[in-house]
C-alpha cells in the first residue's frame, strides 16, 4: 500500500516525503520490521520508539512516522512528522487493513468491573440472534466461531485491525470488544469506527499506571468524548461517575439503573446460588447467573440489544439461555456439599460485590475467602482488598496471585495492614496458592461457601518473568476428587 493512503486521515507536520513509495507492512516494534515496511516510533509508557529508528531502517524500513526527525537521516528513508506517533499508528494500521471497523456494527464496553462479562454476553447474543460476530475480550478472541487467544484486554492497533480484517472476511456483522482504560490513553482505540459504547462503573484501579484517580476517570471517558454523532453512548445511572462519561460525547445518550429511573431499567425479584429472578423493563425473566452485578451486566446486555435493533421478546428468551463466562462467579460443588466459587475479582469493590452476593445467600454457614493481589500493580489497592474480605468472610486466607517481579510475602504483607483489628484470628497467609486453596477446602464442612477470587478464567501464575501453568478451578477440583 502506499504511504499517501496509509496516511489518509493523519494530520502531518512535515510535507516533502514521497506518498507514492509503496509499503509492505507496519510495525511500532522494531524487532519486526522487514524490508518495505514502515515504522511507527511510538513515545511508549516504558519504551520510546524513537530510540529504534535506526535498528528499523537497518532492518530495511522505508518509510519512519515519528514525532521528532533524528539529528542522522538515511538517503532513500521517508520521513514523516506527526503531533502523536501513537495516535497516528491507530489511523494507519486501519488503513493497512482497509478500515474492517467500518464494515461491522462495533460496540465498546469500558468500566472497572463488568468488561469481560458484558462484551462476552453480547457477542453471545448476537449469535443466538443468528449473526456471525467477533469479540475481542480479556479472556479469549474470537473470530466467529474461531478462538484466537488474547494477551491484553485491548490488543495494539495492529493486531485490533488485523483480528478485525478476519472477522469481516469470516462475514461477521458484529464486533465487541473490551476498552481499557490504558488501551484508550495510548490510543490503542485511535482509527476504530465505534457504533456503540456502553459504561459499567468505576472504582479503585490501576493508579500504578494513571496515578490519580482523576487521571483514570478521563482516560475512560477519552472513549466516549471521541464517538460518531450516530453512535449510541449506554451509561451506568447508579455509578456517581455514569454522567461524566456523557459529559462532551456527540453520541445519543442513553442510562440504565437498578435504583432510580432511567431509560433502561432492572431489578431483582429472587436471588440463588444458582440463578436470579429479574424484572428487566417490566417483564420478569429467569436467568443463570448470581449476584446484584450480573443483574446490572444483563442489564447492559438487554439495553444494548435493543440499542441494536433486536427484537425485545426474543432478547428476552435469549437473556435465559445466556450462561455466565467462565471465569466470572463459577461454582463447584464437591459430593460433600462445599461449594466453591471461582471469580476473577481482583478490585476491593468487585471482591466486596461477590461477597455481598454470597452473604445474601448463605444461611448458617461460613464464607471462607481465598484472595491475593498482583504483582507489579496498583499497590494502593492491596490493603483494601483484604479490608473487603475480612469484613465480609468468617475466614479470610491471604495467598499469592501473579506476584510477577516482587516477592510473594512484600505483596501480602501490604494486604495484612488492610486487616481490621477485629479479624487478626480469622485471618491467615499461606503464600503458596495451592496450599492456600487446600487449607481452605480442608477447613470447610458441608454448606460452606468458599470463594477463590482474583485469577478466575486465567490458567497461569506468573513468578519472576515466568508464566507457570496453574488454574484455581484445576486445583479445586482435583481436591474435591480426591
Amino acid at each position: 500500500m502506499k504511504i499517501s493512503a496509509l496516511l489518509s486521515g493523519v494530520t502531518t507536520l512535515t510535507s516533502g516525503f514521497n506518498g507514492d513509495v509503496e509499503v509492505s507492512g507496519i510495525h511500532f516494534d522494531s524487532r519486526k520490521v522487514d524490508r518495505g515496511s514502515m515504522f511507527v516510533a511510538v513515545c511508549g509508557y516504558n519504551v520510546d520508539g524513537h530510540n529504534y529508528i535506526a535498528s528499523a531502517i537497518e532492518r530495511g524500513a522505508v518509510a519512519i512516522v515519528c514525532q521528532r526527525v533524528p539529528d542522522e537521516q538515511t538517503l532513500g528513508v521517508e520521513y514523516i512528522v506527526v503531533e502523536d506517533s501513537s495516535l497516528a499508528l491507530g489511523v494507519i494500521a486501519s488503513n493497512m487493513y482497509d478500515n474492517p471497523s467500518r464494515k461491522m456494527k462495533l460496540v465498546g464496553v469500558t468500566g472497572t468491573n463488568g468488561k469481560t462479562t458484558t462484551a462476552t454476553l453480547m457477542y453471545k447474543m448476537a449469535r443466538l440472534m443468528g449473526y456471525k460476530a467477533g469479540l475481542l475480550s480479556t479472556v479469549c478472541n474470537y473470530i466467529d466461531d474461531e478462538k484466537v487467544p488474547s494477551t491484553h484486554t485491548t490488543p495494539d492497533p495492529i493486531a485490533i485491525n488485523s483480528l478485525m480484517a478476519k472477522m469481516v472476511q469470516a462475514g461477521c456483522e458484529y464486533c465487541f470488544m473490551e476498552v481499557s482504560s490504558h488501551s484508550a490513553h495510548q490510543h490503542r482505540i485511535a482509527g476504530l469506527d465505534f457504533d456503540g459504547a456502553m459504561f459499567s462503573n468505576i472504582t479503585h484501579d490501576h493508579l500504578d499506571y494513571h496515578k490519580t484517580f482523576k487521571n483514570y476517570i478521563e482516560a475512560k471517558k477519552i472513549f466516549f468524548d471521541n464517538l460518531k454523532s450516530d453512535a449510541f453512548a449506554l451509561t451506568n445511572l447508579d455509578d456517581k461517575n455514569g454522567m461524566v462519561m456523557l459529559q462532551n460525547t456527540k453520541a445519543k445518550r442513553y442510562t440504565y439503573s437498578c435504583k432510580r429511573m432511567a431509560d433502561f431499567n432492572a431489578k431483582v425479584i429472587e436471588r440463588h446460588l444458582d440463578s436470579t429472578l429479574l424484572e428487566l423493563d417490566g417483564e420478569q425473566v429467569w436467568t443463570k447467573f448470581t449476584g446484584d452485578f450480573n443483574a446490572y451486566n444483563l442489564l447492559v446486555v438487554y439495553a444494548t440489544s435493543i440499542l441494536l435493533g433486536f427484537a425485545k421478546d426474543e432478547v428476552l428468551e435469549k437473556i435465559s439461555i445466556l450462561a455466565p463466562v467462565e471465569g466470572r462467579f463459577e461454582t463447584i460443588v464437591s459430593k460433600s456439599g462445599v461449594v466453591a466459587v471461582v471469580d476473577y475479582a481482583h478490585t476491593p469493590d468487585a471482591v466486596e460485590n461477590v461477597l455481598k452476593t454470597l452473604q445474601a445467600l448463605k444461611r448458617d454457614n461460613r464464607i471462607i475467602t481465598v484472595v491475593g493481589a498482583g504483582g507489579d500493580r496498583d499497590k494502593t489497592k492491596r490493603p483494601e482488598m483484604a479490608k473487603a474480605a475480612c469484613e465480609l468472610s468468617d475466614v479470610v486466607i491471604l495467598t499469592s496471585d501473579n506476584p510477577r517481579s516482587e516477592e510473594p510475602m512484600d505483596i501480602l504483607n501490604d494486604m495484612v495492614a488492610g486487616v481490621p483489628a477485629a479479624s487478626t484470628e480469622s485471618v491467615r497467609v499461606v503464600v503458596d496458592r495451592a496450599e492456600a486453596i487446600g487449607e481452605a477446602i480442608k477447613m470447610a464442612v458441608s454448606g460452606d461457601i468458599i470463594l477463590v477470587a482474583g485469577k478466575g478464567h486465567e490458567d497461569y501464575q506468573e513468578i519472576k518473568g515466568v508464566k507457570y501453568h496453574f488454574s484455581d478451578k484445576e486445583v479445586i477440583g482435583e481436591i474435591f476428587n480426591s
